[in-house]
Parts: structure tokens; sequence; C-alpha cells
């Protein structure tokens, strides 16, 4: 199960979370997450904000977290850009890793942004910050063991 003070499912992204760049005004903080109930097996989770509407052809990687402890149960918000080792933040559809907030087109419809906790069967990727999205998209899928999702919204 996955929860969050600052996202509910369904509901609207707040601009503490949204972008402050491509002509987006917001905060760009990521949000608190925390989660319970991990299947037996897990040795570590990763976390990742993508959405599935952006015109690209293949979506948008808003966030990539791996390699967190099997221990932790939560992300602070804001917790982007502070996260202590072994955690990694991999690149984003931004060019750089860390957290990167919801800045759709103006005048689309609001975007879905899944922001998902993932259970691991091995403690570490094996990654760096330097992994293109896709690929450690590509490695969580292949060790996950379950997931959990809030899916929010925003447009502008």
């Amino acid at each position: 199960e996955l929860q969050s003070q600052e996202l509910q499912q369904g509901g609207t992204i707040s601009m503490a979370q949204v972008n402050a760049t491509m002509g987006c005004q917001g905060v760009n903080q990521s949000p608190d997450l925390s989660w319970s109930d991990p299947p037996a097996g897990a040795q570590s989770f990763a976390v990742t904000m993508y959405d599935p509407d952006a015109p690209t052809g293949s979506g948008w990687w808003h966030w990539v977290v791996f390699d967190i402890p099997a221990g932790t149960d939560h992300l602070s918000a804001n917790a982007s850009g502070h996260l202590p080792a072994p955690i990694v933040e991999s690149l984003t559809d931004f060019g750089q890793p860390g957290y990167g907030g919801p800045c759709p087109p103006e005048g689309a419809d609001a975007h879905h942004y899944e922001i998902r906790v993932h259970a691991l069967d091995v403690p570490s990727l094996g990654l760096d910050a330097s992994a293109m999205p896709a690929l450690a998209g590509y490695m969580i899928h292949a060790h996950s063991l379950g997931s959990a999702s809030i899916t929010a919204l925003y447009g502008r």
C-alpha cells in the first residue's frame, strides 16, 4: 500500500510538487510517500513517477529512485536531492537526476502522474545516477515482486 499526505488517488497535484521550469510556476518539491505490507522477499524498493500522457510517444519519467534499503518505509517531502547512500536518484526525461515535477503543455487536458513504489528481489540494481530512465525502468520491472501506486492529475 502506498500513501501520501500530499497526493490523493485521482486528486490534483499541488503547486508544491509542480515544476518551476518550462513555463510552470510550481515549487518542484518531491512528495512525501509512505508504504506498508511489502511482499515477502523484498530486499529493496524503487520509486518512480511517470506521465503516460506526455506528447512524446513514450511518456515522461519525472522521478526514478532505487536501491532504497529494505527497512525503509517512507520518503519525506522534498527528499529529492537529499537522499542518503545507497539510495540512487537516476536521470529523468528532464536530463538530470532527481525529482522533476509536472509541467504539461498549456491548454492540454490534465495529465495522469503515476507514482509507484516497487518492492524488488535484489538489494541493488547495480546502476548509478547516470542510468537512463528506460534502463532503470527495465531493471525495476525485471526485479519487481509487486508494486503499489497513486495516480494524481495536473493540467494547466
